[in-house]
């Protein structure tokens, strides 16, 4: 297993981190798993084993009961491991009972450490924007857990460019612990956070984890153009992230193709491909039984060539969109006007 810097922290976490979406199985949960105590604790020993030390899941996962089961599972090596969880979503039928106000912030940071068994939570992180709470009531709420120690660092998920710069900009501001990762859908069949929030990431030194890299089963190896809509599958059902299928149908070609050359699974291609991304820090991977997740496991071992990246890379790219394209055409002015062998000569 390699491991890789936590955004700007001095935390290094495994490349692989272990999803718990599947643990539970109530309401909206049943459809995506419903592994039960005992085969948790079997699935993270496995992780562990595997030299996993990130685990990660969130207060709405089967109404809190993800958050118990992982807690239990872990025991005693919880101080062996980087625990993440999240607040946001809704936890209760009051009013208050989501978003991301003092008031919810607080009482979830209290309910989330008590399921898990911990007196902190190495990674907290917003699940969400909440256009009804100003962000600086929301950042001083999440500096102030930090400060208590219940927190050790802050991040975000699901935020647009816009939203994580503004709240980076307000954090050194007024001096406040900052977002230090970003929890974000990529894989290769949905590669939307190439145009905005990948640049942001490297610029600004944000980790970025990824959550549902084989877009929610479509690249598991389940879907061919022959077989479009099987059933044992959770999007069956469940039919979320949204998928590009003229992108996703030409994706899974490639990523076919290479996985024949490297005799693996399709899926363990989809991850790897990931894990060749500068932008990431760490995958999120989830398995409904012991199974898939040796096969996810692998995917730390499998190593792409450059001509696999780019096969998989150009059947899965992103139609051309302003401002890009723009910017790409007004780029080549600057680099045109110098000639080539002095484009990148030092200055004197």
């Amino acid at each position: 297993m390699n491991y890789r810097a936590l955004g700007r922290t001095g935390l290094r976490v495994s490349e692989l981190c272990f999803g718990t979406m599947t643990f539970g199985g109530d309401g909206i949960y049943k459809a995506i798993g419903q592994t039960a105590q005992q085969e948790a604790e079997r699935q993270v020993n496995l992780c562990l084993d595997a030299g996993i030390n990130f685990f990660d899941t969130a207060d709405t996962y089967s109404f809190g009961m993800a958050e118990e089961i992982l807690g239990k599972a872990l025991g005693a090596r919880r101080k062996e491991i980087i625990l993440a969880t999240k607040v946001r979503g809704r936890v209760g039928k009051g009013p208050n009972d989501v978003g991301l106000s003092r008031g919810h912030i607080m009482d979830g940071i209290d309910n989330s450490l008590r399921r898990l068994g911990t007196d902190y939570v190495d990674l907290y992180q917003i699940h969400g924007f909440d256009r009804h709470t100003p962000w600086e009531e929301t950042l001083r709420a999440l500096d102030d857990l930090v400060r208590m120690g219940k927190v050790r660092y802050l991040g975000a998920s699901n935020v647009a460019a816009w939203q994580l710069m503004k709240a980076l900009g307000l954090s050194e501001r007024d001096r406040l612990a900052r977002f230090e990762t970003l929890q974000a859908y990529y894989s290769v069949a949905g590669r939307d956070l190439e145009r905005e929030l990948a640049p942001l990431l490297e610029s600004e030194k944000v980790g970025l984890l990824v959550w549902s890299p084989l877009a929610g089963g479509f690249l598991s190896g389940k879907f061919t153009r022959e077989n479009r809509q099987p059933q044992d599958t959770r999007r069956a059902s469940f039919n979320f992230p949204p998928v590009d299928e003229a992108r996703g149908w030409s994706a899974l070609d490639a990523l076919g193709a290479v996985a024949k050359e490297q005799g693996a699974s399709v899926a363990r291609v989809a991850l790897a491909w990931l894990l060749h991304q500068p932008v990431t820090t760490s995958v999120i991977i989830g398995a409904r039984n012991e199974q898939q997740l040796r096969d996810n496991l692998a995917a730390a071992e499998l190593k792409l060539t450059p001509a696999q990246q780019q096969l998989i890379g150009s059947a899965s790219a992103l139609p051309p969109e302003y401002p890009g394209w723009m910017v790409a055409i007004q780029d080549r002015d600057r680099l045109e006007a110098i000639p080539p062998e002095k484009r990148f000569a030092k200055v004197s």
